[in-house]
This record gives structure tokens, sequence and C-alpha cells, in this order.
């Protein structure tokens, strides 16, 4: 079909424009590594604190885009955040990273909150695919032991969100200030999960192939509701403590959840993915404005929507729609994917300084957040341009 082609070479396009975007305006020549805020006017701000989330997305990013591409400079920014990573935020003593540091590398915050040490795990697994750096590879491998070790339930299952540089309790466990003050939440599970998952691809081991299989099972029994959207926020023995939709999230699981179930090669969870995953994408349905962009969270309790657009949803309903016209020749899917990445251009994507902006309100102003920083990393985008255009290739 033509309108997939033109949505590939599209997307293909605009992967280069954000690589070369993150090339040219995130370097810290002065510090080391990367800048840990960019703002819309793709000026850095050279005080900002570094975190973890920020640099393993790097990391992760640059070494998928030389594996899809195989651009020498793709490398060259993924050892990049590797070197820097392996400095300034590997906890030498207790083990893990910290959660962040300050511009000029020193430790701020070596919290060890679990979301950050599953994106390193990605982060070090995609880099061992690219470079072969047996380091990346080993200190993935620790990470893991470290996660199974200090986080993970025994009792009631799943991972308890954050802990002290030390390993040990904290009272506050907020992944952001948005957040509930939960022991458990989604959020982390997914991306454990995914990092889970993406270690396996080079390294089949038999205990991490189990937890695979056990998050896969903690979603279908505790995360996932009846009505098809994902809680958000729990107790230790999963009772939800929110009544929020994040639309973004559940269009997000939708396809990733397949992939990890993919990943292990369990026929079984493949099959009852696939249906998650259309019934997943139904209901984020309800979070589609008109104009083809993704609302960015509904509370059930009130019937109040946020109209916010942010970035990231949009992403993710580009491959979580395309995913599901996969899965069901429903050219309705389809649609909806090209007019997500329609919404993007017409809204999102700065065609005058590059990447995308953070997001837009109900009146669609512009957001205020940085283009790039401490959560404004280029793994979603330029995630979701390899994607579409991997399936693509495939689906063609």
């Amino acid at each position: 079909m033509q309108a997939i082609e033109t949505y590939s070479t599209a997307l293909r396009t605009e992967l280069a424009s954000i690589l070369t975007w993150w090339k040219t305006y995130t370097i810290d020549q002065e510090h080391g590594g990367f800048w840990g805020e960019i703002n819309n006017e793709n000026q850095s701000t050279p005080a900002a604190p570094k975190g973890i989330v920020l640099y393993s997305r790097i990391l992760w990013t640059f070494s998928a885009a030389w594996l899809f591409g195989k651009n020498a400079d793709d490398l060259t920014m993924a050892t990049r955040a590797f070197s820097y990573i392996n400095q300034h935020f590997l906890d030498a003593r207790y083990g893990g990273f910290y959660w962040s540091v300050k511009a000029n590398g020193t430790m701020l915050d070596g919290k060890k909150q679990i979301y950050g040490q599953a994106f390193t795990i990605y982060g070090l697994s995609e880099y061992y695919k690219a470079s072969g750096n047996e380091q990346a590879l080993e200190l993935a491998k620790s990470t893991f032991r470290l996660i199974e070790k200090y986080s993970y339930d025994p009792i009631n299952q799943g991972y308890i969100e954050a802990f002290d540089q030390s390993w040990q309790f904290l009272a506050d466990l907020r992944l952001s200030y948005k957040d509930l003050n939960a022991k458990k939440s989604m959020n982390t599970h997914l991306h454990i999960v995914e990092a889970y998952a993406n270690l396996y691809s080079v390294w089949q081991d038999e205990s991490l192939a189990s937890a695979i299989k056990e998050l896969l099972s903690v979603f279908k029994r505790f995360i996932i509701k009846p009505d098809s959207h994902l809680g958000l926020f729990f107790t230790t023995s999963w009772q939800p403590l929110s009544t929020i939709v994040s639309y973004g999230h559940d269009i997000e699981a939708a396809w990733l959840l397949l992939e990890c179930a993919e990943a292990i090669g369990e026929e079984m969870e493949i099959t009852t993915f696939k249906k998650i995953a259309l019934q997943l994408t139904q209901a984020t349905i309800a979070g589609l404005d008109i104009d083809g962009g993704l609302y960015y969270e509904y509370e059930t309790a009130t019937g109040h929507t946020i109209k916010e657009k942010h970035w990231w949803p949009q992403a993710e309903a580009m491959v979580g729609f395309f995913n599901a016209y996969q899965l069901s020749g429903n050219i309705q899917f389809l649609q909806q994917a090209i007019k997500s990445w329609s919404f993007i251009e017409k809204y999102l994507k700065d065609n005058c300084g590059g990447e995308w902006y953070w997001g837009v309100n109900e009146t669609y102003a512009l957001m205020p957040e940085p283009k790039a920083g401490f959560w404004k990393c280029p793994y979603h985008n330029a995630r979701a341009c390899m994607e579409i255009v991997n399936r693509v290739s495939i689906f063609l």
C-alpha cells in the first residue's frame, strides 16, 4: 500500500533528523557526556543535573540506531553515553547506578530507583549488541541480579519501587513528584520486563526467562484491569491505589508486552498477548481526539480528562496502532497510526529547530518543558521511527 510506504519513508527521514539534533545540540564539551537540559530554543542549561534515565535512553537509542543504519556517528554517541555512565553513574561501592549526578558529574542523588536501574539494563544490553563490549553485558547482568536480590517481592511477586544508595528501605518511593508514593507501580514493571526481554536477547539465562514469564503473569493478574486499561499504582499486595487511566501507557504496553512474550518464545504467552494487545489498543481509542492526537490521562472517579498531548504517547500510538493493524488487518488501526504521525508533524515537531516539543495543551499552546532533559529523551520518538520502518519492511 502506498500509504504505508509513504509513512515508512517519512519516519526514516524523521529518525535521521532526530539523531542529528541530538548529535548537534546535546554534547557537553565542558564536563563530558551530554547536557542535562536543552530548552526549546536549542540552548543548553549548563547547571542542569544529569539523570540516569536520560543517559540510559541515549545509550539505548544510539546503540539501536547503529544497529538500524550502521552509521559510525551513532556508535560514537552510544560509546560516549556508556563511558559517562560507567565513570559517573556507576556505584562502585554498592552496585547499581545513581539516580542523578550534578552537571560536573559528581553524585547528586544516589538512590536506587528501580525504574532507572531497568533502563540502564535496557541501554547496556543494546550497547552490547551494537559494540560487543563485554563490560556492558556484565554490568547489565549484575544489575539484573541486584534488582532480583533487593527489589523482588518473593511473597506477592513484582518489584518494590526504590531504595537508598546502599539498597536499604526508602520512605519516599516516588518516581517523580506527580506520582503516588506507592510500593509498586505499573510504569516500573513495564520497563523492567522491557529491559529483561532485551537482556534475554543476548543472554539466555533461565532465571532471567523465569523472571520475564512471571512479570507477564503479573500484568495479566494484577495490572491489566477488566476494562483493558492499566492500573497505575498498587500496595505491596497489589491492591489498586489509583483510578487514573494513562492512555500513553495503555498503547505502549499493547505492543511492548507482546514483544516481551515473543522474546522468550512462549507460544501460549504470544497468543495471549496478541489478544491483550488488541484489547489494550481498543481501550486506548477512548483517549483519541478528533485531531488524531492522544490525550494524556483520564480520571475515572471524576470523569475529568487531562487534554494535554505529550510527545511520548503520540510516538507510542504510532507503533501501537500499527501493531494492532498487523495483528487484525483492521484498516482503521493503520489510519490512526498515520493520523498520530500527522498530529506530531503539525503540532509537536519543531520544523525549524529540530526534535519534538514536549507537548501542547488543550488550546494547542506549547507546554514550557524543555526539548531535552531529565525525562525528555530520544527514546520514544526514535524508537517509534525505527519500529515502524522495521515493521513495514517485513509487512511489505
